[in-house]
Order: C-alpha cells, then structure tokens, then sequence
C-alpha cells in the first residue's frame, strides 16, 4: 500500500512538528475525477532504481482545458519528460491531474507550466521538462515549453517527436 505523508502543524507553537501517514485514495481505488487541478492529487510513490539516471516520458495526445476568455475548448499534445530522483509520479494520479484541466479556464502557457511546477512540488525530480503542442485557435497553433535547467549527463534524451502543426494528431 502507498502512503503519502503531510505535516501537521502545531497549534501551540504554529510550527510543523510531525508527520502523519494518510492512506492514497487514487491508487488501486475507484475515484471521480477532481472537479479542478487545485482539488487533484499527484501521488509519488518510490523510484526502484535510484542508483542510475533515466528518463521517464508521460504523453498526453488529448489534453484538455478551457479558454479563459472565451469558454471554448483547446486541445494539446503534451510531452512530459523528467528524471527521477527519490519519487515517481504515479500514472493514475497524473491522468486524473491533466483530466482536472477539462472544465478549467487557463491560457495555454498557464496550463503548461502549471503541470510541470506541480509535478515538480510533488516529486522533486533532478530534472523535468514538458513540450505543450496546442492546436490551433484562431489559425495560430501555440507551443510551450519549460524545464527546470539543464538536463544530467549521460542520459538519452528523445526529441518530442511532435511534427510541426499540418493537422496533429
């Protein structure tokens, strides 16, 4: 069973003085989906080979959210890259994360930078990057990209291998 630990704060002194172990409810568990990406939950469970660098890849071909302005839907493929260092993040929990996103007003640039800062809080990787390739809107397909700095020698890092916009997908 995966535990997840949060620190409980100290009425007398307001200073975190202790964890506490609560139990996952996403994985191995039937959940809805969050309603927002503040409500979502990224689980991190342990990294089995800490002894070597590796890159793990996520991608998502029919991400999801909303325009903020306008309410109407925007499409993009993500690429998600990063190489672990205690924790991975667990792949239900980060479907459920990105499935958050659906009914969320957020600028392309919003959305794709918010993804990688969370999946950084939650595992602490020694290094992440995520390519988001958004579809067109108003005949201007956007693409954003972060990374947290330089990546670590001696891994094998893949192009995105997303074609230049001609109909994605």
């Amino acid at each position: 069973m995966v535990k997840r630990t949060k620190k409980v704060v100290s009425k007398k002194k307001g200073r975190k003085t202790a964890t506490k172990a609560a139990q996952k409810t996403v994985l191995g568990q039937q959940v809805a989906a969050p309603a927002s990406p503040e409500e979502a939950v990224l689980d991190a469970v342990p990294n089995p080979h800490r002894d070597v660098d590796y890159v793990t890849r996520f991608v998502a071909p029919e991400f999801t959210s909303l325009c903020p302005v306008t309410g109407q839907p925007d499409f993009a493929h993500l690429v998600i890259d990063f190489v672990p260092d205690r924790s991975l993040v667990e792949s239900k929990s980060l479907k459920l994360f990105l499935t958050s996103f659906r009914n969320h007003g957020a600028f392309h640039e919003d959305c794709t930078v918010e993804i990688a800062k969370r999946i950084v809080a939650a595992i602490k990787p020694k290094w992440l990057r995520i390519g988001g390739f958004w579809y067109p809107r108003g005949g201007i397909p956007i693409d954003v990209f972060y990374q947290t700095g330089a990546p670590p020698k001696n891994i094998h890092l893949p192009d995105f291998d997303v074609p230049a916009y001609r109909g994605r997908g």
